[in-house]
């Protein structure tokens, strides 16, 4: 098996609200499910093994339709909390109509890779959000494409 050699991409939007709200409307069910529209127009959700708040170690699945409506999507773990200030995600595989695969030869070419968000307070009022990210290759220029656009949705929605 040959390790895949993954991108690490980096993103930043300054949002004009408090880390707090923004870790909240990044992060929190309701708020989620809509800048992630951006990457999926069916809608994004996760579904985690606790009630409340990531708990560090805790299994989280990031889901959703793919074009023909059948669900999927990552396999992950909260590998570090620390709010508000950090959240750091493993990615471990895919779900795919229901099939989770953490153990093929693809997958473990692929993963673990992570996602992490930091929240720098900039003022009373106002909050840098970097993304960085290990992505596979053939995705590198789609994520380019939609994390720009998933950020300002982001921001568009934690500055009403």
């Amino acid at each position: 098996m040959q390790k895949v050699e993954l991108n690490k991409l980096e993103f930043e939007v300054v949002i004009n609200a408090s880390v707090e709200k923004v870790w909240e409307k990044m992060l929190g069910d309701e708020g989620y499910r809509v800048w992630t529209m951006e990457f999926n127009p069916g809608g994004s959700w996760y579904k985690k093994e606790h009630e409340g708040e990531f708990v560090t170690g805790e299994n989280v699945d990031f889901l959703g339709p793919d074009q023909n409506g059948n669900l999927g999507g990552m396999i992950s773990k909260a590998f570090e909390v620390r709010k508000p200030e950090f959240i750091s995600f493993q990615h471990l595989g895919y779900n795919m109509n229901g099939v989770r695969d953490t153990t093929s030869e693809e997958m473990q070419a692929l993963f673990p890779s992570y996602e992490n968000y930091t929240f720098e307070k900039l003022g009373d009022n106002k909050t840098k959000v970097h993304v960085d990210m290990d992505s596979d290759p053939k995705y590198t220029e789609m994520f380019n494409e939609m994390w720009p656009r998933a950020l300002n949705k982001l921001k568009e929605i934690c500055e009403k």
